[in-house]
C-alpha cells in the first residue's frame, strides 16, 4: 500500500496523487499546471490504461484538467466525484479542449508561414467528452464502494461548488488505512456556499498549503469595499474590469453586485450594466442554481426561499457570442466587465485588458491568487507594459487587488481544518498545494503544534503500511529545453501508451475463442503490417 506524489508539490497548480491498494491503482486528482512549472513533475508509474479509477475533490482545471489526455492515452475506469463536481467538470472539460484546440491552430499558422513543426493539442473535444462520459455522481456524507480495497467518503469542503475533502478507507492484507486528502480547504464565511466540514479521523492526511504562511486578516468589507471601487471609477468615466475565475468566483461578485444594487451604494450611474462576459461562467452559474439545497449556505437558501435569486439583478449582461463579447468594448457607457480566466492567460478577458489597460480612467480588480509566471501576477506586481496578441500596451489603468476574497483558507484555517480529528490525530501530515517557500514555512508550522510533517517533491514514495519513505525525491527544476522536450515528446507518449493499452486489452481478452482470438490477432498484424519500417 503506498502513496506516490505526482503534482502540485511545492507549486500550487497540477494537483495529483497516485495510490496503490492491493491490486488496485488509482489516482486522487489528476489536475493541470498553469502558469510558470517551476519544478519536473514526475509521471504516473503506470499507464492510464492501468488505473482502475480516479477521486477529483473538485472541478478546477489544476486539479482536473489532465483528465481528456488520460482518456486519450488510453484511461476508461471510473471517475468518482460529488454531483456538482461533475455537472462543473462536464463544461469546464469542454472549455479546457477548446482552449487547447484553439491554441494549436493559432500556433499551426505560424508555423505555416514560418516552416515550424505542427503543434498538437494536449487533447481534442473528444478526449474531453470521452473522459466526461466516465464520470459517477457521488453524494456528501455516504460511503461510496469502489472494490473490495478501497471505500470513499466526500466531504464538503467549501471552496468551491461541489468541492470535497476525500477519506480513502484502504485495505490490503487484513490491515486498513485511512488517507484523508484535503482538496482545497475553503475559506470561512464566503458568500453562497457553506463553511468547511472538519473530518475526525485519519492515519494520514495530505494537505494544501496555499495561504500557509499569511492570514487575510479580519474580514473585509467586500460590499463596500467593491461599490467604492465602481464609484470612484465611474466618476472618472472608466470601466471596472474583473479578471475572475468563471466558476465560483463569478458568482460570488454578483451576489456582492446585488447587494450593492439593492442598496444603491453607486450613485454615478446607478443603474450600471454588469457584463458576465464568458459562456462558460454563464453555464456554471445556471448549475449553482440547480445545487441550492446541497451547496448553499443558510443565507443562501433564505434568499432563494423568499423568491430572490441571489446572483442575478437588474442590468446583468450574459455575453454568449463572440460578437457580444466584441460589442462591450464599443459601448462608451462606463460598466462593470467581469470576464475569464482569473488569472489572466487566457479567454475573453485578454480582449478586454486590451481595450482598457491603456486607460488611466478604468481600474482593473484583481479577486483571486495569481499564480507566478502569470499575466495576472505580472500586473499585480507593477508591471508597466505587457504584451498582448503579440502587441505592447501600456499599463495605464489602476491595478487594485481586493483583499479577503479568497476561496482558500488562510494559515489559521487550515490549521482549524487539522486541528478537527478529534477522534483519531493523523500519525504525519504531508503539505502540498503551496509555493515552495510557503510548504516549508506551513510544515515548521505544524511541527511547532506538535504534528510529524513533511512537504515531499515530485515522485516521492511513501509506505502506508510500514509508515516509512521508500523514495525520498529531490527537486529538479524545470529548464527550457526541460519543457520544449516534454512537449516535442507529448504524441509519441501517446503513441507508447495506446500500445501499452493493447498489451492489457490483449491480456483481458484470455479465453476467447479461437475463432475471435486469430480475427483479432490478425487485425492486429494488418497494423504492425502497415506501420513497421
Amino acid at each position: 500500500m503506498k502513496l506516490v506524489f505526482i503534482g502540485a508539490d511545492h507549486e500550487v497548480t497540477g494537483s495529483c496523487h497516485y495510490m496503490e491498494v492491493g491490486s488496485k491503482k488509482f489516482c486522487v486528482d489528476i489536475g493541470m499546471e498553469q502558469g510558470k512549472d517551476i519544478f519536473e513533475n514526475q509521471e504516473i508509474p503506470v499507464s492510464p490504461s492501468e488505473l482502475d479509477f480516479i477521486l477529483l475533490t473538485h472541478a478546477h482545471i489544476d486539479h482536473t484538467g489532465l483528465l481528456p489526455m488520460l482518456y486519450a492515452r488510453g484511461f476508461r475506469g471510473q471517475v468518482y466525484a460529488t454531483k456538482a463536481t461533475v455537472e462543473l467538470s462536464q463544461i469546464m472539460l469542454r472549455d479546457s479542449a477548446h482552449i487547447q484546440q484553439f491554441e494549436a491552430e493559432w500556433r499551426n499558422r505560424k508555423a505555416q508561414r514560418s516552416g515550424g513543426e505542427v503543434y498538437e493539442p494536449l487533447y481534442t473535444m473528444e478526449d474531453a467528452l470521452g473522459a466526461i462520459r466516465l464520470m459517477t455522481s457521488c453524494d456528501y456524507g455516504s460511503m461510496v464502494h469502489i472494490c473490495d480495497e478501497v471505500v470513499v467518503r466526500f466531504t464538503d469542503i467549501g471552496h468551491l461548488l461541489g468541492s470535497s475533502s476525500i477519506e480513502v478507507f484502504a485495505k490490503e492484507n487484513g490491515k486498513e488505512r485511512t488517507v484523508v486528502f484535503s482538496g482545497d480547504i475553503g475559506n470561512d464565511n464566503k458568500p453562497i456556499l457553506k463553511n468547511p466540514t472538519y473530518t475526525k479521523a485519519a492515519d494520514y492526511v495530505v494537505m494544501e498549503s496555499t495561504y500557509g504562511d499569511r492570514l487575510h486578516g479580519e474580514a473585509p468589507d467586500y460590499v463596500g469595499d467593491l461599490a467604492k471601487i465602481i464609484q470612484e471609477t465611474f466618476e472618472r468615466g472608466g470601466n471596472v474590469v474583473i479578471p475572475s475565475f468563471a466558476v465560483g468566483r463569478t458568482q460570488e461578485l454578483l451576489y456582492f453586485i446585488r447587494q450593492i444594487k439593492e442598496e444603491r451604494l453607486v450613485t454615478v450611474n446607478s443603474d450600471f450594466e454588469v457584463y458576465v462576459d464568458s459562456p462558460l461562467a454563464v453555464e456554471a452559474t445556471s448549475i449553482f442554481r440547480k445545487n441550492v439545497e446541497q451547496c448553499f449556505d443558510d443565507e443562501a437558501r433564505g434568499l432563494v426561499k423568499k423568491g430572490i435569486n441571489p446572483i442575478s439583478f437588474p442590468g446583468l449582461k450574459l455575453s454568449i457570442t463572440s460578437d457580444d463579447s466584441k460589442a462591450i468594448n464599443f459601448d462608451m457607457q462606463p460598466k462593470v466587465i467581469i470576464s475569464a480566466s482569473g488569472m489572466c492567460e487566457a479567454g475573453r478577458i485578454r480582449h478586454h485588458l486590451k481595450h482598457n489597460l491603456w486607460r488611466s480612467e478604468s481600474t482593473i480588480v484583481f479577486v483571486g491568487y495569481q499564480t507566478r509566471g502569470t499575466l495576472g501576477r505580472s500586473l499585480l506586481e507593477g508591471a508597466e507594459q505587457v504584451k498582448l496578441f503579440g502587441e505592447p500596451v501600456e499599463v495605464q489603468a489602476k491595478i487594485v487587488k481586493l483583499a479577503g476574497i479568497s476561496s482558500h483558507a488562510d494559515k489559521n484555517g487550515l490549521l482549524r481544518w487539522v486541528n478537527g480529528f478529534t477522534e483519531r490525530s493523523p500519525k504525519r501530515v504531508f503539505v502540498v498545494h503551496g509555493e515552495d517557500a510557503v510548504c516549508t514555512s506551513f510544515v515548521r508550522t505544524l511541527e511547532d503544534s506538535g504534528y510529524i510533517a513533511s512537504a515531499p517533491y515530485s515522485g516521492t514514495v511513501f509506505n502506508l503500511l510500514s509508515g516509512e519513505f521508500e523514495k525520498e525525491a529531490l527537486p529538479i527544476a524545470v529548464s527550457k529545453k526541460t519543457s520544449a522536450r516534454k512537449r516535442s515528446g507529448d504524441m509519441f507518449q501517446r503513441l507508447l501508451t495506446a500500445g501499452q493499452r493493447l498489451l492489457a486489452v490483449i491480456r483481458r481478452n484470455e479465453g476467447l475463442s479461437n475463432k475471435e482470438t486469430a480475427k483479432f490477432t490478425d487485425q492486429i498484424n494488418a497494423l504492425c503490417d502497415k506501420w513497421d519500417r
